[in-house]
């Protein structure tokens, strides 16, 4: 579809939804993001809810500044994925041994390793910048000094929440039944620190005091807070890409354990709540992806369902009118409290039947029906994403 403008915003607003559909309170942050002087203009993807201070599923295109809850306190979210040479054949009778062996490889929800992961040891892990990124941990805002060894130890962990790990099967076309592994998860606790106290300084800034909402304070280009939040972005960002491939390496060792001889393709790996440099109408603007992906011109990116819809591998087509962006996921439909009151294990059990993974009262707000329908936000975005692979998990881990 093509997109429709949302009305009475100063820059432009461009939905790739039904405007009508967008519950209020999420229209309401959008037309605050749209009346503030720095935006050049605002790309709304199909998976848009409500969030906290920015709306998710938003892509903010500032100039001369950034607003650090446009990007979220998951700094560097985002998603890996690689296709492997084994097929649904290759895999063990017993997936719910392969789910024991993912969660004893990986630490899951609060976990972490008890000693810090040595990336010299992982096969197939990228080895090189791994000492100048730790020397830069001393760079960053002095109040998160005492959180280094934290920070180490989570290296190589999932979280909770929406964070998943994956064994799918690729659906129709010459390669049905192929197996790739996914995973979804950012920066953890280190990057919510970052995030949280650099939020705090911009709402106290002077230049944010009349904005509609102080969550959506910014910093200013030139400034000293600016060069600050920029560092420390930059490293969180980098932290969560080196999360997931460290993630990802681990990953595909038990699945070399599990089946004995397996190849791997190039892996794929999307940030979707992050910030880079870009350029639209000559224009130089820094833009903000809360719950979006970058889809330039070729672009390979990765589109999440649920836990029991699937998800899908796609091709940009990098359409400037969106930012050269396209949507994160399904994206919630109703909150976790409500899904809680609504829905049941049993629910749960039904809703992913198939799927070995958890189907207990502790992730009964990640069931599949707590989430907009993934094919129809799939269709919404025909004009920013091509489809490359359709992928079903069979294997599904949560925190």
């Amino acid at each position: 579809m093509a997109f429709t403008p949302l009305h009475g915003t100063r820059a432009p607003v461009r939905v790739w939804t039904d405007p009508y559909a967008i519950e209020p309170q999420a229209a309401q942050q959008l037309r605050n993001i749209g009346a503030l002087p720095w935006v050049e203009g605002v790309a709304v993807m199909p998976d848009v809810h409500f969030g906290k201070g920015a709306t998710v599923g938003s892509v903010i295109a500032m100039r001369q500044a950034v607003s650090p809850a446009a990007v979220g306190v998951d700094i560097g979210c985002g998603m890996s994925a690689v296709r492997t040479s084994l097929t649904a054949a290759d895999l063990p009778d017993d997936l719910a041994g392969l789910r024991s062996a993912i969660e004893a490889a990986i630490p899951v929800g609060f976990a972490r390793h008890d000693d810090p992961v040595d990336p010299r040891r992982v096969r197939g892990l990228e080895q090189r910048g791994w000492a100048d990124f730790w020397a830069r941990f001393a760079t960053l805002d002095e109040r998160v000094a005492p959180l280094e060894g934290r920070a180490r130890q989570q290296l190589g962990t999932l979280g909770g929440g929406n964070h998943f790990i994956e064994v799918c099967l690729e659906s129709g076309g010459p390669d049905a039944g192929r197996v790739w592994l996914m995973l979804h998860s950012g920066s953890r606790n280190i990057g919510k620190e970052l995030a949280e106290r650099h939020m705090g300084i911009a709402r106290r800034l002077p230049h944010n005091a009349g904005l509609p909402d102080r969550d959506l304070a910014v910093f200013l280009a030139g400034t000293p807070e600016m060069a600050a939040y920029r560092r420390d972005l930059w490293w969180a960002q980098e932290y969560a890409r080196r999360n997931r491939a460290l993630m990802l390496a681990l990953l595909c060792g038990v699945v070399r354990d599990a089946v004995g001889h397996v190849g791997f393709d190039e892996p794929i790996s999307c940030h979707h709540n992050y910030v880079a440099e870009e350029t639209y109408g000559g224009v130089d603007v820094l833009v903000t992806r809360k719950g979006a992906i970058r889809a330039g011109a070729g672009d390979l990116g990765i589109i999440p369902g649920s836990m029991g819809t699937g998800s899908y591998i796609v091709r940009g087509k990098g359409n400037p009118d969106a930012y050269c962006s396209a949507s994160h996921g399904a994206g919630r439909r109703m909150s976790r409290g409500q899904a809680k009151r609504t829905y049941s294990t049993a629910d749960l059990a039904a809703q992913t039947a198939g799927v070995e993974c958890r189907k207990d009262a502790g992730v009964v707000d990640e069931i599949p029906a707590a989430y907009k329908d993934i094919t129809q936000v799939m269709a919404q975005q025909e004009d920013l994403v091509e489809v490359v692979a359709h992928l079903r998990q069979v294997v599904c881990v949560k925190g």
